[in-house]
């Protein structure tokens, strides 16, 4: 069973709690006759259970019941499960509150638990699943005894994956209002081991770079307060033992399950002790908790690796694969599709259209997806956003008849929306300028010319649904492209009262996670795609609800080899929407290889962005055998094992990653020599991942090799002419 509970350890240790994963533990205690709930350990998997020592109850200062004279230090150093606020624990906390009286101090402790199997879902919240069989679920009630809050801590243990999840329901049992000024989903207090941070950082279109940094002696933070994920930082934390690497070392992860402002912080403090915290951000964030009322925190997802950052990723990816992704593409290939975006931008019309998808469809592409411009008065991004009507003068004859002209090509239709945007410039906005989130008597920021909607309206929200809704029941649309091109910012609300104003970043997050909800309801065959303003909100809270993410708007080859590679530690390759482009690239004016752009988007989705009536012949040429070439390739590299062989990002000379399959029969390696060097012998590449025993031949090649000589004696890789090049090395049981 993956939770076991113990009693009576000790004099000081009531209860103790082990939850075992197939190669990981995490042990909680409660301790003392006040009942403080701590956390003993996180780690290796362990047979016995008497960790009580640990916990340093036996040597000052004590617990409070033997020196309450010092109940302070205890609580400034004890390890806890889940600190509270104001009461003598100074390091950063997870919890907060306001009373009516303005007092903030708060003490949590063990009342209460329960063991159940399965996992309950989190009420208007995104979060992983599993059946009674594949996961345990223990939650812990603790209270607060003089303003009567509780707090329940849920565990759901997922033995078979090596991942544990967490997340906390406050409840207010009093009779009495109190407003919540912070709750953290996670916390992780353990000793520092010289660990270091990894983070992912980046900006529009340099998304989700690699940091690594050493913990020291100051609190280190992640962080969004834009009102999304972000593409400045990511929902995401991991410390590494000093020196750990993709294939040894230790890790202790955590990722966010949410779509809107988090931090993720790291601190050690004068003993050395560190504490880990994920959760909403308190910036800008109260809510009003009636008597009665309950608040659900967003859900973390915790891994522990002791094998490194590679073990980690793994381990990540087939838990959001089997456990986060839903509907009918869970564990399908997904449609090669086109987006007219880079080939037309707003200039395009249904003749237009009909020919990239005429042609497109000749080579194999199996949809068309037309992008922004097509409704309203959208002939600019300055306008019409809001405006969910089709424009006839584009589209003449309306949507349906160029959907059914696209269908009779043999091709499925996708089209783009950003519903939760609305432009100055719009019938909208005319008639309804106080449903935009604005700070009254202040001049609104505008970015991109567009403002937000205010979503936490009801009837701003159905009206939102039913616009995006009316146009998918129009006609047979199977993909739906959701955009969101600004973060937000004056936050306000024409009618949220002013106590209350502290909830509308949350309530924004949730109202959107109903309106996909209930489209993927409505319409269960579409496949949804989520972006904004390309990699923005690419999250688990994201992924729940669409299994692929575009991944950037950079969609240069070279500059998605340092994206990927942070994407791909935490996120499936199927999850990752990765295009073949145009050349010179719009965003960077790079010219790649045609070849190059198709191995490297094959790390994803797979698809197309160009005009394929007007690329060069010889580039046309080849998208067939690109077609061919994700037709073999995807059930690999959807399904297959991920391992990173070399990082552009490090040596800048080169990358090399690849997929193994389950049973380890084949694997596919992507090889991309960046810079090509003269006077230079061939590289030797050393193989991940396949059996050490087992008999491999390589595609196209000669002779055969052993697992073992593969991964440990390398492959020789023949230096290719040029920039830029690139060659797929396809492994199969010999």
């Amino acid at each position: 069973m993956g939770v076991q509970q113990y009693e009576d350890l000790s004099k000081d240790v009531k209860k103790l709690f082990k939850l075992d994963t197939k190669n990981t533990s995490y042990v909680i205690a409660v301790v003392d006759d006040e009942q403080f709930l701590g956390h003993v350990y996180y780690g290796q998997k362990l047979n016995d259970y008497h960790l009580d020592h640990l916990l340093r109850i036996k040597e000052g200062p004590f617990v409070p019941s033997r020196n309450n004279r010092d109940r302070g230090s205890f609580l400034d150093s004890f390890p806890m499960e889940y600190p509270a606020h104001g009461l003598g624990d100074y390091r950063e906390d997870c919890i907060s509150i306001r009373t009516e009286e303005g007092n903030t101090g708060l003490s949590l402790n063990y009342v209460s638990h329960k063991i159940t199997l399965g996992k309950p879902a989190l009420d208007g919240l995104p979060a992983s699943f599993g059946t009674e069989q594949e996961c345990e679920t223990l939650e812990i009630t603790c209270k607060d005894s003089h303003t009567g809050l509780e707090a329940v801590l849920m565990y759901t243990v997922f033995e078979d994956v090596d991942v544990i999840t967490r997340s906390v329901k406050v409840v207010n049992p009093s009779e009495k209002t109190l407003f919540l000024t912070r709750v953290m989903s996670a916390c992780l207090d353990m000793d520092n081991r010289d660990f270091e941070a990894v983070t992912l950082h980046g900006s529009w279109a340099r998304e989700r770079h690699i940091q690594t940094v050493p913990v020291s002696h100051a609190k280190l933070s992640v962080e969004s307060v834009r009102g999304e994920s972000s593409h400045q930082d990511h929902p995401f934390m991991a410390l590494k033992t000093k020196g750990a690497d993709d294939d040894h070392g230790e890790v202790y992860a955590m990722n966010f399950v949410y779509s809107g402002n988090f931090k993720a912080m790291v601190q050690n403090d004068q003993f050395d002790q560190l504490r880990m915290i994920m959760g909403i951000h308190p910036e800008d964030f109260s809510w009003k908790l009636n008597p009665g009322e309950t608040f659900q925190a967003p859900e973390v997802v915790m891994v522990y690796s002791a094998g490194g950052l590679g073990t980690m990723t793994r381990t990540f990816h087939d838990f959001y694969r089997n456990h986060l992704i839903r509907g009918k593409y869970k564990d399908k290939k997904r449609p090669i599709l086109i987006n007219n975006w880079e080939a037309t931008y707003f200039e395009f019309n249904t003749e237009k259209l009909i020919a990239i998808a005429k042609q497109a469809s000749e080579l194999g592409i199996e949809m068309l997806v037309m992008d922004d411009g097509w409704f309203g008065d959208r002939f600019d991004d300055n306008r019409a956003l809001g405006d969910w009507v089709v424009n006839e003068e584009k589209l003449p004859g309306g949507l349906k008849y160029l959907v059914d002209e696209v269908n009779k090509l043999g091709m499925k239709f996708g089209i783009w929306f950003e519903p939760e945007m609305i432009s100055p410039d719009s019938d909208l906005y005319r008639e309804h300028p106080d449903w935009a989130i604005a700070i009254p008597g202040r001049v609104g920021t505008r970015s991109r010319n567009q403002y937000v909607l205010d979503l936490s309206r009801r009837e701003v929200l159905e009206h939102t649904y039913e616009s995006v809704a009316r146009i998918l029941r129009s006609a047979h649309i199977e993909y739906v492209k959701w955009d969101m091109n600004r973060q937000l910012t004056d936050i306000g609300s024409a009618v949220l009262p002013a106590d209350q104003m502290g909830e509308l970043y949350h309530r924004y997050v949730l109202a959107v996670y109903e309106l996909q909800e209930r489209l993927m309801k409505e319409f269960p065959y579409l496949l949804l795609e989520n972006c904004s303003g390309g990699g923005a909100r690419f999250d688990p809270g994201m992924l729940y609800y669409s299994p692929q993410i575009w991944c950037s708007d950079d969609t240069d080859a070279i500059e998605r080899l340092m994206i990927q590679e942070g994407t791909s530690m935490i996120y499936p390759l199927s999850a990752m929407g990765a295009h073949v482009s145009d050349c010179p690239n719009h965003t960077v004016g790079r010219v790649t290889p045609f070849e190059t752009r198709g191995y490297v988007a094959l790390a994803g989705t797979f698809g197309y962005e160009l005009d394929v009536t007007k690329i060069p012949q010889e580039d046309r040429e080849m998208i067939p055998e690109q077609v061919a070439m994700y037709h073999k390739y995807n059930d690999l590299v959807r399904e297959g094992d991920y391992y990173r062989i070399a990082s552009y990002s490090r040596n800048h000379m080169f990358d090399c990653y690849g997929v193994v399959r389950k049973d380890k029969e084949e694997a596919l390696f992507t090889y991309v020599q960046v810079m090509n060097r003269p006077n230079y012998h061939s590289r030797r590449i050393f193989f991940k991942g396949l059996d050490p025993e087992k008999l491999y031949q390589i595609e196209g090649e000669e002779g055969t090799y052993t697992g073992d000589v593969l991964m440990k004696a390398g492959y020789l890789v023949q230096n290719l002419w040029g920039d830029y090049k690139a060659r797929l090395i396809h492994v199969v049981k010999a």
